[in-house]
């Protein structure tokens, strides 16, 4: 669905029966909690049978109510602010069950990038990545980890990588605005999406450079920039972000670029290791 979620609602609300107007309306307003309910519990809410809430989800044009819901979620997660990401998640779990909750639903995103990832984007991603001259990551806010954890080892691998600092806009672009079309720039941004990084991608876009974006969807604004679309799954458990699928897509990126060219890879890592046995860098 390319159109806007509630758009699309608002557009077909006048045609809408009695009982999808209930539904429609009870959405637009509690998104949040409607979100993550069941058909069934939709239509007791609303006062109107699962069989109409069913249908609801095919006169909009989704295939059956899980549909519907995924995309009100993927929608709903951009527009959430933190105080009402934290009564999502206390609707949703106790104390108790915490812990269950979280680990398996982390479990679950990894099986949705599983099957949601393009094996084509990857393996051209490594290409890219493998025949570049200098490689950019940009990472902002929640996604600053990843970014710094790609660096770490993308450093000890490639001689010219830079990460882009989490500055200024003005400062950000002082940091990209001599790349070209022999670079590669990789953003990472998750709901709410950085606006910085955006703006990093569509530069990098018109300066010819390849675009590798590490997202949550093929509708993230991240997605239109992108040479090659690297997409992780990262509902969110409360209002932390969970970022264990994007970087378990890193770690599976890192990993396929050391063995493109494992001879190379080698030759550093023997290096750096002489450096950290002369220097004390590990306990022994």
């Amino acid at each position: 669905m390319k159109k806007d979620l509630f758009a699309l609602i608002e557009e077909r609300q006048p045609t809408l029966s009695k009982g999808h107007k209930l539904i429609s309306n009870y959405i637009l307003s509690h998104y949040d909690k409607a979100a993550f309910m069941t058909a069934q519990k939709l239509g007791k809410t609303v006062g109107v049978s699962e069989s109409t809430v069913v249908r609801f989800a095919s006169e909009l044009g989704y295939d059956g109510y899980p549909a519907l819901q995924r995309a009100l979620q993927d929608l709903m997660r951009n527009r959430l602010t933190a105080v009402q990401r934290i009564e999502v998640t206390s609707d949703r779990m106790s104390r108790d069950d915490v812990l269950e909750r979280v680990l398996n639903l982390d479990i679950e995103k990894i099986r949705r990038t599983l099957e949601e990832t393009s094996k084509e984007d990857f393996n051209s991603a490594v290409d890219k990545i493998m025949s570049c001259d200098t490689i950019y990551i940009l990472g902002a806010r929640s996604a600053a980890p990843l970014a710094s954890f790609l660096n770490y080892y993308f450093t000890l691998i490639f001689p010219r990588v830079k990460l882009i600092r989490n500055t200024t806009t003005s400062e950000m672009f002082e940091q990209i605005m001599h790349m070209d079309e022999k670079d590669v720039i990789i953003g990472i941004s998750f709901p709410r999406y950085s606006r910085q990084t955006v703006k990093a991608l569509q530069y990098a876009s018109n300066k010819g450079a390849n675009v590798i974006a590490i997202t949550d969807s093929s509708e993230s604004p991240l997605a239109r920039y992108a040479d090659n679309l690297l997409l992780a799954s990262s509902d969110m458990a409360s209002f932390v972000d969970s970022l264990v699928a994007p970087l378990s897509l890193i770690n599976a990126l890192i990993a396929a670029v050391s063995i493109s060219d494992v001879g190379k890879v080698s030759r550093s890592f023997e290096s750096l290791e002489r450096i950290w046995e002369e220097y004390d860098v590990y306990e022994p």
